[in-house]
């Protein structure tokens, strides 16, 4: 059964591309993301032959592969740290950040992304090294005209292998401002380094070194994962002249709530910011970058369970709804493992049945420092977690969801027996038929990828709306995100237009139902 569903999510879908989550040699302090060889297979997942077979039985199928690429940092298992650190006359030295001490202690104030210090002491060179993430992940010195040849080499080695782009992990971050200086404390025991991190001074300008040497030669697609992008920054980044990438992930409409303490909260959206926001980067980017769209990936939890309903009654009509109000935006959908049949969030009730080191990390941290206390905590996990996206797809209603018959690495969400593959395919109202419908759509409609956005009713605390205008042809998405019926005068001539998609059989004159979403095509 499993073979045949990755055979039917995949093809049957409609999907073109697949985003691979790193698969590189790692010690897996962080998923991957701490990569110790950038040119081996991870053992666990097999091995370079395997990974040859997979592109070439993906290319016979039509399907891309687009690589997770992840070199603002490394593992500090990875050879060029290993030497790095054993003196500070050492050829690879000058391959990673070091900083002497300051007054005896850290160089600043920064905290890192996972909790605690963002610098590590090491006691061989009595200096500290920087690292944004885990104390594993070492920073690259993207300053250093050598790294960045080194990673140009390793990019351009797996380009002539085959594979058809990459997912550049944080690449925002890879330009540091050189004066590092402190940062503002929120709320917190650290520094906020975000200002000095992200969009460096330097980052365009090595973006477009790489476009020259590497992507500019080989027929690629590429998005960046920009934190702290802004519209300006984006335009840059993703500039139709094509001299940096294609496209970027930008956070707003995921980091939306202002919390007291950042992404921890269990809060719901507010709909006039999420509409806010999502507006802003439609009109904002409209001739003059790309944009990426998308509600779930490795790093969010589940999208029915933060921006919908996932109780028996709703979920399947969020669900749906939440990918209406993305699919018929300007810009290109990116669907997360799960998502396309309506996966929620995990909601773990123990401390030890998470594996995330930034949700592991940051409990401890908050707790024992009283900034929140271990039920506070606990909330915020179940609600905003990383694990929540991270456990393991849900093939069928068999032990461990058919995903293993070994113990998986992390508890599977117990609602698998009425949440999977085999029965979604089985019911052709499910999620991912209504998946399926969408991405023929957007194949189907040139409105779709290239009409002008154009938000409505702005003052609605429950409906995001908005058209999409090209030539004589107009199409109007309304979405209802609340649980409630709301009046909606937006379809009160359907009868002049033609419905392309809708999460209800029946409608209601004057009104969306709970969870609805409605698309007309009205032609002038």
């Amino acid at each position: 059964m499993v073979l045949r569903s990755i055979w039917i999510i995949l093809k049957e879908l409609g999907v073109d591309v697949i985003w691979l989550s790193p698969v590189y040699q790692s010690p897996n302090d962080d998923n991957g993301y701490d990569i110790s060889d950038y040119q081996a297979i991870m053992t666990e997942f097999g091995t370079m032959e395997d990974f040859d077979r997979m592109l070439e039985e993906m290319h016979k199928r039509g399907l891309k592969l687009v690589m997770d690429l992840v070199v603002n940092h490394t593992s500090d298992e990875h050879n060029w740290f290993v030497e790095s650190r054993k003196s500070k006359d050492n050829p690879y030295r000058d391959y990673y950040i070091w900083k002497d001490p300051k007054d005896g202690k850290e160089p600043n104030n920064w905290g890192a992304c996972f909790g605690g210090s963002a610098w590590e002491y090491d006691k061989e060179t009595e200096m500290y090294y920087l690292h944004c993430f885990s104390k594993k992940q070492p920073d690259l010195n993207w300053e250093n005209e050598k790294v960045r040849k080194e990673v140009f080499d390793m990019m351009t080695w797996w380009c002539e292998k085959g594979v058809d782009g990459f997912r550049m992990d944080v690449i925002s971050m890879i330009s540091k401002d050189p004066a590092y200086p402190d940062g503002i404390v929120h709320n917190g025991l650290y520094g906020d380094n975000s200002p000095y991190v992200c969009n460096g001074p330097h980052v365009h300008e090595y973006l477009q070194e790489m476009n020259q040497k590497v992507l500019s030669k080989f027929d690629l697609i590429t998005v960046g994962e920009a934190a702290g992008v802004t519209v300006e920054e984006a335009k840059k980044y993703a500039n139709l002249d094509g001299t940096e990438l294609n496209m970027v992930f930008q956070f707003e409409h995921v980091d939306a709530p202002t919390a007291e303490h950042g992404k921890w909260t269990d809060k719901r959206y507010e709909m006039k910011r999420l509409r806010s926001i999502l507006n802003k980067w439609q009109t904002e980017l409209e001739g003059k970058a790309w944009n990426s769209l998308y509600w779930d990936n490795h790093d969010q939890p589940r999208a029915v369970s933060r921006f919908g309903n996932d109780g028996p009654m709703y979920r399947e009509l969020s669900a749906k709804m939440l990918a209406t109000c993305l699919h018929m935006m300007k810009g290109t959908p990116y669907i997360y493992q799960g998502e396309e049949i309506g996966m929620t969030n995990a909601y773990f009730n123990k401390l030890e049945d998470y594996r995330d080191i930034e949700s592991l990390n940051t409990y401890k941290e908050f707790t024992e420092n009283g900034i929140m206390n271990p039920e506070e905590m606990m909330s915020a996990l179940k609600a905003i977690s990383r694990d929540n996206a991270r456990t393991p797809m849900q093939w069928n209603s068999k032990p461990n969801a058919g995903f293993t018959t070994g113990e998986p690495w992390i508890q599977v969400n117990p609602n698998y027996l009425q949440i999977n593959a085999e029965a979604a395919v089985a019911d052709k109202n499910s999620v991912f038929y209504y998946y399926q419908k969408l991405i023929a759509l957007r194949k189907n409609y040139d409105i779709i990828i290239d009409g002008i956005f154009e938000g409505l009713l702005e003052d609605s605390e429950e409906i995001y709306a908005y058209t999409r205008t090209l030539g004589n042809q107009k199409l109007v998405v309304a979405c209802n995100f609340s649980d409630r019926e709301v009046f909606c005068d937006l379809f009160d001539h359907a009868e002049d237009g033609k419905e392309l998609i809708s999460n209800y059989e029946y409608h209601k004159n004057g009104v969306l139902k709970p969870y609805e979403a409605r698309v007309l095509l009205f032609e002038k």
